[in-house]
Parts: structure tokens; sequence; C-alpha cells
């Protein structure tokens, strides 16, 4: 008699955490995908999604060797290396055994690979509509681990920074996003990789004659003379990916920009490199580029 309630207990137990477990279609870079939940172990390579999953209170299992911002760091506690944000350690993966693995950006091109350990979705955004997407990532991700409430307050906290930020740049001028390789500048206008940060903000750009490329055009002092922008928004790749190259203040710094209105007025905003460049798409990280935009034209006299 007790073998019998013994096996019927665990007849129940099975039979509720099968009712437990459900497919659900999310939409990814791919198109919508099937995802068996509950997903309680994961690896992301994406930082975006790492960054949009921590302000959801999401912990992943399995995380790149790098994290690249500090705000990150914590997560490495318990956490396992499972690679780098190009290449997934499918050995590392493997051990892990998660039941999702979230790739996206710099890994999208090893989602076939990765998806021979575990279930793999690419969730890499563009820049055509980074921020719709950040938006509906956020959504997903909430939808994915059962946090919506946490998913509906960051899209309100990220559309809060987006309107604070247009409010402070209304009237304030036109202006040109740079990049900043070492010694090397490159320029984006309305149509690049950049451009959502312009469409958001309605921020005028200073000039629209720039090459619509990935890693913007490359430009002279002269033509940042020429172009003579109001404002100055800096990303310095070097600071992003750690590298020791010359930084953006020290390569700017000469007489050609000097005669900018942008440096003129000290009108010049360094942006937080890592959010930019990164993790452009996570929800904190578009939340901090934002505000770095917001408290500068604030302060514009």
């Amino acid at each position: 008699m007790k073998r019998l309630k013994s096996l019927a207990l665990a007849a129940v137990l099975l039979a509720a955490g099968v009712a437990g477990a459900a497919d659900v279609e999310i939409d990814t870079a791919a198109g919508r995908k099937t995802v068996a939940t509950p997903v309680t172990t994961v690896a992301v390579f994406d930082i975006a999604a790492i960054d949009t999953l921590d302000k959801l209170g999401v912990k992943p299992a399995g995380l790149p060797s790098n994290l690249y911002l500090r705000e990150l760091s914590h997560l490495k506690d318990g956490a396992s290396a499972v690679g780098d944000i190009f290449e997934p350690d499918l050995e590392a993966l493997s051990a892990l055994a998660p039941d999702l693995i979230i790739l996206g950006g710099r890994s999208s091109t090893k989602v076939e690979a990765a998806a021979k350990v575990a279930p793999a979705i690419d969730m890499t955004m563009d820049g055509d509509d980074l921020v719709d997407q950040a938006r509906a990532r956020i959504a997903t991700y909430g939808h994915l681990f059962g946090k919506e409430a946490e998913a509906e307050a960051a899209r309100k906290d990220l559309d809060s920074a987006i309107e604070t930020a247009r409010a402070a740049v209304a009237g304030k001028g036109k202006a040109l996003i740079v990049m900043t390789n070492g010694p090397k500048v490159t320029a984006y206008g309305p149509g690049s990789r950049f451009g959502w940060l312009h469409r958001s903000l309605d921020l005028p750009p200073a000039i629209t004659e720039v090459e619509a490329a990935t890693h913007g055009e490359a430009v002279s002092f002269e033509f940042i003379r020429e172009a003579n922008p109001d404002w100055l928004i800096v990303l310095d790749r070097a600071a992003a990916i750690g590298s020791n190259e010359q930084n953006a203040r020290i390569t700017l710094d000469n007489e050609l920009v000097a005669e900018t209105a942008a440096w003129k007025k000290d009108q010049v905003v360094y942006l937080p490199s890592g959010d930019f460049y990164i993790a452009a798409g996570g929800a904190q990280a578009m939340i901090r580029v934002y505000s770095a935009i917001a408290e500068a034209f604030s302060a514009a006299k």
C-alpha cells in the first residue's frame, strides 16, 4: 500500500512538472522560433542580451570570458566561462548542459555550431531600428523567462531615458558622431549603424554626406572642421575593447578640431564606449547612453 501511495505521488509530481512546461514562440533575428520553457539554465554570448537579462534579474549560467562592461562583472560569480563573444567553447557548453543558448552580433555566425549542444537562437539587432528592436527584445526575454513585470518596468525606464534626452537636445544645434580608433577617426551619418541616435532623438546631423557603412567613413580632421558641428559625439573604440591605443581625447585635441563650434563651446560628448559600441541594444546600456547625452546637452549654456 505504501509503495502504491509513493507511485501515485510521483505520478502527480511528474504531471505537475509537465504541466509547468510549455513551448513558446518568440521573434529572433532568423524569424519566429519555438523555445521550450521554463529555461532554467541559459548560456548567453551577446553582450546586449546579457545586459538586458541583467536588468530583468535573470542570471545566465554560461557567459563569455570577457564581458567588457564593468557594470556586468558581478554576473561572473557562479557562472561558467563558455567561450568569448566571437566563439563558443563547445566543450564548456557541453559540460554546462544549458536549456538554451543565446547568441547575437559577433557570435551570430556560430548558431549552427552551438545548436549541436543545445537549442540555440540568434538575437542579433541591427542599427536600422535599434530602439524598437531593443524594446522588442525586452518584451521577448520577459516572456521567455517569466519576467513580464520586470520587462514592462525596463521598457518604461528606457522610454523615459529617451524622452529626457530628446528634450535635452531640442534646439541645441547639429551633431556629428565620430569614432576614434587610436589616431584614426571615422564619421557616422544618419544612415549608418549609429544613425538610430539621430533618429530616436530628432537630433539634426551636422552633415548627411557620410558613407553609411558599418564602420563609418574614414575622415580627416579637416573634414571635422568643415562640418563644424555644434556637438561632437564621440565613441572611443579603443576604450570600448580595452585596447592600449591612444585615447579619443588625445586624438581630437588638435588645431583643426579646435576650430569647430563644438570644441569652442566645450560641447564634446564622450559616450560610455562599451555601452555604445559593444552592448548597443541592451536595456541598461541604452539607458546609460541616453543619460550621458541628456546630461551633456542639459549643461549647455
